[in-house]
């Protein structure tokens, strides 16, 4: 038998094995195991249709095409988000909240009625009361009671919606932070910025629809799972890019591999992935050939945008930028190139504004100050440098953390700590909007005289998910993704837009 003979035996016999395995019943119950189980879950959830009663907003996924730009269901009044998260969990006692009965208090011992019942991450015993460590003075036409750790910011406090008696449910980092940003404190849920993009792709196709930046020296508590894609397509995750050095790592060719080498290799990779989503039809496949064509195109267009160094002067000087360091304010300068390049979702995680007091560097006086000053001055020129290119009214900047602080001294371990600090807080703190149809100069919601609980105008994080999501043009109730049997929603089954600070 010749070698041809062979050779076509040999394929006869695994085409006839592998369409023999194809009609086998146990590759049957593997392959479509998951199906029956969601036809099993759709015939109990029959009686629970109260919970998904709203119509769903659909999506024209275009699995070969992820990323292009698509229409939201209504008419938003922005069409891009920068989310500042300061990671840590800023006062809002030394920066917007003024309680000048809080100063009363200062030194005394926590009223019982504070402590009784309540959960803290480090507190014990009675600690001492402690008033505000900043001075507040009323800023800009609007008046809005500001700090002094906030010079800069307190000359475009007129731009600002301030969300005074914002809440959660969470008293630790990570899981606060994956409830801000996933609407759930436990992981596998989709970030918001990956819900912004996949609901609206992105105007720029060379670049990603979703871009990530950290500083600080550290990630966030809750690691890159804050900007996970969850159950959506890994497409929509964030992209992680530097201020320093290459923006994206591995995004050079390595020594020796030229562009075209690089595009050849790209092809022969995209067909042998051609073939596998033939026999499989699995559009997460699409998904893997549609960022890696991404990643071509990165190649030129990242180095360009993510340059500062070809900024004026005048700008730098506004930032307080130095090119080739990496800083939070750098970060924010290209914040604002990227939203101007098209990109529709920039998350800033600036790491260090945890404040408990047991060292200087977390502490009120020290600690806040320093983190204040590096941040005061670039997010101002932020909101000032989009106002005067007219890209303010179209994008919306988020500021905040995940919770509060105390009105209370830490005292860990039942000891108070050497410098002064404060514990992480549930019941209040504050988030502001600026820009994208949100109101200018103004205050919503109010907390108690010591900035314990909230008295007016209470939100959570689920409300301001909503918000944001209104904003772009989306009902949040009716964006949802179909993920075990069941549409999933970035605000679970709570959440509500608010209306007040919406102009």
């Amino acid at each position: 038998m010749t070698r041809d003979e062979l050779n076509t035996q040999r394929l006869v016999k695994e085409a006839t094995e592998k369409q023999a395995q194809a009609n086998s019943r146990r590759h049957f119950l593997k392959e479509s195991a998951m199906g029956l189980g969601a036809l099993a879950m759709g015939s109990l959830l029959g009686g629970c249709g109260s919970m998904f009663s709203q119509p769903n907003t659909k999506i024209a996924y275009d699995p070969a095409h992820p990323l292009l730009p698509k229409a939201p269901p209504f008419m938003g009044k922005a069409k891009s988000v920068i989310y500042l998260h300061m990671a840590g969990a800023p006062s809002q006692l030394e920066l917007f909240d003024f309680k000048p009965e809080l100063m009363k208090m200062d030194g005394q011992d926590c009223p019982p009625s504070l402590l009784k019942g309540k959960k803290f991450a480090f507190i014990t015993g009675v600690p001492k009361m402690l008033g505000p460590q900043a001075n507040f003075a009323p800023r800009g036409q609007s008046g809005i009671m500001l700090s002094d750790n906030l010079p800069h910011l307190s000359t475009v406090v007129d731009e600002i919606s301030f969300l005074k008696a914002v809440s959660t449910d969470q008293f630790n980092h990570a899981p606060a932070q994956l409830l801000v940003h996933t609407g759930t404190p436990r992981l596998g849920r989709p970030s918001i910025g990956s819900w912004v993009t996949y609901g609206l792709g992105s105007e720029n196709q060379n670049l990603p629809g979703f871009v990530v930046l950290t500083s600080g020296g550290s990630f966030p508590d809750a690691g890159k799972s804050v900007w996970g894609s969850g159950f959506l397509p890994s497409v929509y995750q964030g992209v992680q890019c530097r201020s320093e050095g290459d923006p994206v790592l591995f995004l050079k060719d390595q020594d020796g591999l030229d562009r075209d080498l690089r595009k050849a290799s790209l092809e022969a990779i995209k067909q042998a992935d051609q073939q596998q989503y033939e026999e499989y039809n699995d559009p997460e496949i699409l998904s893997r050939i549609a960022q890696y064509e991404m990643a071509y195109r990165m190649q030129i267009s990242a180095p360009e945008v993510m340059n500062i160094n070809d900024e004026p002067q005048y700008i730098h000087d506004m930032y307080g930028t130095q090119p080739g360091k990496a800083s939070f304010a750098n970060n924010v300068l290209l914040a604002r190139k990227l939203v101007e390049k098209g990109v529709r979702f920039v998350q800033l995680f600036d790491w260090g504004w945890d404040a408990h007091g047991d060292s200087a560097h977390n502490s009120l006086n020290i600690g806040l100050k320093n983190k204040c000053r590096a941040m005061d001055k670039p997010v101002t020129a932020l909101l000032f440098d989009l106002k005067q290119r007219g890209l303010l009214d179209e994008t919306l900047v988020v500021w905040g953390g995940e919770f509060g602080r105390t009105p209370m001294m830490e005292n860990r371990n039942g000891v108070q700590n050497p410098y002064k600090g404060r514990d992480h807080h549930t019941s209040a703190f504050t988030i502001w909007m600026a820009g994208g149809g949100i109101k200018k100069g103004f205050s919503y919601g109010e907390t108690d005289e010591i900035g314990y609980y909230g008295i007016s105008g209470k939100v959570d994080a689920f409300d301001i998910q909503a918000t944001i999501l209104n904003q772009l043009g989306f009902n949040h109730e009716q964006f949802t993704y179909p993920f075990q049997g069941r549409p999933f929603r970035l605000t679970d089954v709570a959440g509500k837009v608010i209306k007040p600070i919406i102009a």
